[in-house]
């Protein structure tokens, strides 16, 4: 299936809020750190899938219960995909389109998506990169998620080499963004 990449659109934070609502409603009686819009979505001027990327950031002994409390709103856990400490979620719809994950608070793959997001809003030289790399490949009728993914990895370590993540960390994010079975970095 090929992958679409359209231009940014100023609907996106407005549906991130809207949905990151619904979910601190659902979540009320947990003690959630935070819920983060990540992925190139969340990124002013940046092209992207037309599908946010979310993160509901709990303590390692909330997630059971993060996962319990979504499933009573129709999210269907999917597991951690391949990615440790983080548990991806179906939405109950597609309005919007969305990627919905439990992350335990301070792991790797939730700094990275954090680093990657603050980087690009702040750095318009990546964002611009990134953006150009990303229209490129979606371009190709033949690419799928997991070659989109790979290609991206170069552009990505050079925005990761902006961040505070040390080389051994860098390293570990581009072995599991380069593999077939899972990707730390959000769209």
């Amino acid at each position: 299936m090929p992958v679409e990449v359209v231009p940014y659109s100023e609907a996106w934070p407005t549906q991130f809020a809207n949905v990151a609502g619904d979910l601190s409603r659902t979540l009320e009686t947990l003690p959630v750190v935070s819920i983060e819009h990540v992925g190139s979505t969340s990124v002013p001027d940046l092209a992207a899938k037309p599908i946010l990327d979310i993160d509901i950031i709990v303590k390692r002994q909330h997630v059971a219960a993060a996962l319990s409390a979504l499933a009573t709103k129709g999210y269907v856990h999917r597991g951690d995909l391949g990615v440790t400490d983080r548990e991806a979620l179906e939405a109950p719809d597609e309005h919007p389109p969305r990627n919905v994950y439990v992350c335990v608070d301070g792991t790797l793959h939730l700094r990275n998506h954090l680093a990657v997001r603050d980087i690009l809003r702040r750095r318009a030289d990546f964002r611009e990169r990134y953006g150009a790399v990303k229209v490129e490949l979606a371009r190709d009728p033949e690419i799928d998620i997991t070659t989109y993914i790979a290609k991206k990895s170069d552009v990505l370590q050079d925005v990761l080499a902006a961040s505070d993540l040390s080389d051994e960390e860098k390293a570990l994010i581009l072995k599991l963004n380069t593999s077939t079975r899972a990707s730390a970095t959000p769209e």
